[in-house]
């Protein structure tokens, strides 16, 4: 007897940036199916999946990150359920994607007695049935290590290069905001012909969310200066960053981010600071209430459901960032 089957594709996402997943569900031309997700009285999550997924190929979406209704805790642990429920469904292979991977900058000891809690992220993941991992740019590449299955490393780099590339003038510079960033500075700088500086900052070693700019290695005065990171969390490292290249002479300062967290004072600082414009991309969801008039907010729908796609059709993912997807 012999069997040929087609393969099916299921799309689903989580609660925590449900605008995102709807757009990649547009751009590939699927429906986004109900995982049935409910919250019981004590705030446990279940999942029951309004359609049979027996063999097809799932894909997960869920951003670790707060909105109104979860805290990143309870986003993790929803897609985990998710996960859980699809391969208890017999889904032939399930893809995790995390737009924004949880707990990414706890990747290493740093001091003694600390966790390395991307690990155990990625282990949870593994436990629960997911074969394959496909997030955006990670805080850190050796988190794709820490997952036993293949990682797709996706890169928000042509979404942001595309917009930098219409405000960005001719004697412009990026700018890493910290040593370890210059790499990615440097890829940036290649794509759009300029020139590359860097700050160098000293961390406070008793609170996680503060540093201290102490100088910049690069020739910023009278030029436009892009501030690159990957996430702009409290914006401490950003606004610093701005404060010195403001004076050292810069003559207008922007920043672009993959990931806008903007916890609790960011939104104050950066609508205090120097810079011009804030620009992040849709992977984590943006209420109103944190919306300011610098904010420009692009989306990575595009790359995520190319990037899916691929993966869908087993063909290559580092081909539609023509291998320059390990920023």
């Amino acid at each position: 007897m012999e069997l040929v089957t087609k393969k099916r594709l299921h799309l689903f996402s989580g609660r925590a940036n449900p605008e995102l997943a709807t757009e990649i569900a547009e751009q590939l031309g699927v429906e986004l199916g109900d995982p049935g997700l409910i919250d019981f009285a004590n705030g446990e999550i279940k999942c029951k999946f309004a359609e049979s997924i027996r063999g097809g190929d799932v894909f997960i979406i869920q951003s670790h990150a707060a909105c109104e209704a979860m805290s990143p805790n309870d986003a993790i642990m929803e897609q985990l359920i998710m996960v859980d429920a699809a391969r208890r469904a017999s889904a032939k292979r399930i893809t995790a994607v995390a737009p924004l991977y949880g707990y990414a900058r706890q990747d290493r000891k740093a001091a003694g007695r600390e966790p390395i809690t991307a690990r155990l992220l990625a282990d949870l993941f593994t436990v629960a049935g997911a074969e394959r991992l496909v997030s955006i740019d990670l805080h850190s590449g050796q988190i794709q290590g820490f997952f036993d299955g293949p990682v797709d490393h996706l890169t928000a780099a042509p979404v942001l290069i595309d917009y930098l590339s219409g405000v960005m003038g001719p004697d412009s510079v990026i700018v890493s905001p910290d040593t370890g960033r210059v790499k990615v500075a440097e890829r940036y700088a290649t794509r759009l012909g300029c020139d590359v500086a860097s700050i160098y900052k000293r961390r406070a070693t008793d609170n996680a969310n503060e540093s201290e700019a102490l100088g910049i290695m690069g020739e910023v005065a009278g030029r436009t200066c892009v501030i690159i990171d990957d996430m702009i969390d409290t914006a401490g490292t950003i606004c610093s960053a701005t404060e010195t290249l403001v004076a050292n002479g810069a003559a207008d300062v922007m920043c672009a981010s993959t990931h806008g967290l903007f916890s609790e004072p960011a939104v104050d600082r950066l609508k205090n600071s120097s810079l011009s414009q804030v620009i992040v991309t849709n992977t984590v969801p943006i209420p109103s209430s944190k919306q300011f008039d610098k904010l420009v907010v692009l989306s990575v729908a595009g790359v995520f459901a190319d990037a899916l796609e691929s993966v869908f059709e087993d063909a290559s993912v580092s081909e539609i960032f023509d291998g320059q997807n390990l920023f």
